[in-house]
């Protein structure tokens, strides 16, 4: 099992809507793995796909100690709404307070092509939410208000200018907000 890179803000891969996943197979399950030791070297509670650069719809998760996979996740119902400080793994060191929905109905399948109905609340229902923005082609941050984008820039010029992942460089667009 080897770590992946993690795609880091910028990266076009992070805004693109990912397609279902149509074969699970011996490769599929060993990716699987992949970007759980990706997730763990991180470290993360989640990682989707996309952030490793694979436009796959299906992510992993580690909550309570109880890891899992799920593939072509689909939200079916939203209840509430709650506040809470998120991060991700594609923009290191950045944490923000997010509303999102404070529940969630969601449906998928397992490695083995089994159904999953899963009613979800508080923390589990956050990190899949965020990783199912990532299947969508959405990053956390155009979830921000102005204030957040502001200081959003000015961590993100500070990253650049320490050399952190591959952040963009000048004039790319990230979300509502453009560098200058």
């Amino acid at each position: 099992m080897a770590p992946h890179s993690i795609r880091i803000i910028g990266d076009p891969v992070l805004t693109q809507r990912a397609s279902e996943v149509t074969n699970v197979d011996g490769a599929f399950a060993r990716l699987v793995q992949d970007m759980f030791v990706t997730m763990y070297d991180a470290p993360g509670v989640g990682l989707a796909a996309p952030q490793i650069g694979v436009q796959k719809r299906f992510f992993i998760f580690d909550h309570d100690d109880a890891p899992g996979v799920i593939i072509n996740p689909v939200i079916v119902e939203s209840r509430g709404e709650a506040e809470f400080t998120e991060g991700c793994l594609s923009i290191p060191g950045l944490h923000f307070e997010i509303i999102r929905p404070a529940e969630i109905h969601v449906k998928g399948y397992d490695l083995d092509g089994n159904e999953l109905d899963l009613e979800l609340d508080d923390f589990a229902a956050r990190v899949f939410q965020h990783e199912i923005d990532h299947l969508e082609g959405i990053l956390m941050e155009t979830l921000l208000t102005p204030e957040q984008l502001a200081e959003s820039r000015a961590a993100i010029r500070e990253l650049r200018a320490l050399g952190v992942g591959q952040l963009p460089e000048p004039e790319v667009g990230i979300g509502r907000l453009r560098l200058p």
